[in-house]
């Protein structure tokens, strides 16, 4: 049988209301009494009940964390900053996979609420009207990880994609690469629009013609990757350099391009986005525009601790610093 707050009073000897004090750190509880009490708790092998505590205080000290890819060396390091800042602050995380489904993503939004939890973390591709709905409409506050809200009404923490993108494209046009192609990440999101939009920004203002048949769309992946060079390559005649929307994919570029017989960075240069650990794994390693993903997810846990306990918030939607990193994939 599980052992109750009823039975760790009786081994102490003492009320149930102070078995509870001392469960919830109340600081008025006489030393020696504490000292009884966890005794009697280690002894018993007591557990309390989070739920039972839940429904009495109206907080169950969890948050829900909805990320696309639970695999994606990206997300996992976002969701590692969003673990350590909510140990810090004392609370436990539910984490779910959404595969970047609108209707899972929904879906689980409303599953993490019918948990209770204190509040979300999100991270997803496009934030539709439905999804805002649905964060207006919860009853705790909602933080975005490395996704962006158009309408800028939920609290959120991101890069300037476009400016990084823009940076990213300028040091491939300095190389004096006459053809740059650029791998997207899925159309419908903001934040591979702002991408796209740095990329073709860059070319324009260095007098370029942004040429639609130099820009391929993938899914993130290391095989969209690779299925995006082959597009690129038809006919064997492959750009000078490709800027591509994230490192996994610029893995399955570069794979890509060595199996066709060309050397990167010699006829061929690749650029990613992200800085995962991939980054330095491969050879050559890649040359890649640093985002701070563990800052990302540490940041916007920290947000959210702030709204959760009524704390004052200066700045809402956070834009963190970025910055370009070469390595051997560029000359």
């Amino acid at each position: 049988m599980n052992v109750t707050i009823y039975d760790v009073a009786r081994e102490a000897n003492v009320s149930m209301a102070t078995v509870s004090r001392v469960v919830n750190g109340n600081p008025n509880v006489k030393p020696a009494t504490r000292k009884k009490v966890l005794d009697a708790i280690e002894n018993l092998g007591y557990r309390p009940n989070a739920v039972a505590r839940g429904l009495a205080s109206k907080k169950t000290t969890t948050v829900g964390v909805i990320i696309p890819d639970i695999s994606s060396i990206f997300f996992a390091e976002l969701a590692r900053g969003i673990e350590d800042i909510a140990t810090m602050y004392n609370y436990n995380i539910i984490l779910s996979n959404s595969d970047q489904n609108k209707e899972k993503e929904i879906h689980l939004i409303n599953t993490m609420l019918g948990k209770q939890v204190d509040g979300l973390v999100f991270m997803g591709g496009k934030i539709t009207d439905d999804h805002i709905r649905e964060f207006n409409n919860a009853s705790v506050p909602v933080a975005l990880a490395a996704t962006i809200d158009e309408t800028e009404s939920t609290p959120s923490v991101n890069i300037n994609y476009e400016e990084a993108a823009f940076e990213a494209t300028e040091l491939l046009i300095s190389h004096n690469n006459e053809q740059i192609a650029f791998v997207s990440g899925p159309e419908n999101t903001e934040v591979n629009t702002q991408k796209l939009d740095g990329y073709k920004r860059a070319l324009k203002e260095a007098g370029r013609v942004v040429s639609e048949d130099l820009i391929v769309t993938g899914d993130y992946s290391y095989d969209s990757g690779i299925e995006a060079f082959e597009q690129l390559n038809t006919g064997g005649q492959a750009p000078a350099a490709i800027f591509v929307a994230s490192d996994e994919m610029a893995l399955g570029v570069i794979h890509g391009a060595q199996d066709s017989g060309l050397k990167v960075p010699e006829d061929i240069e690749v650029f990613g986005f992200d800085n995962t650990r991939l980054a330095t794994m491969v050879r050559p390693t890649l040359s890649t525009v640093v985002q701070p993903m563990y800052d990302i997810g540490a940041v916007a846990m920290r947000l959210l601790t702030k709204y959760m306990n009524k704390e004052e918030v200066t700045e809402q939607n956070v834009v963190l610093p970025h910055r370009i990193i070469e390595r051997n994939s560029t000359k």
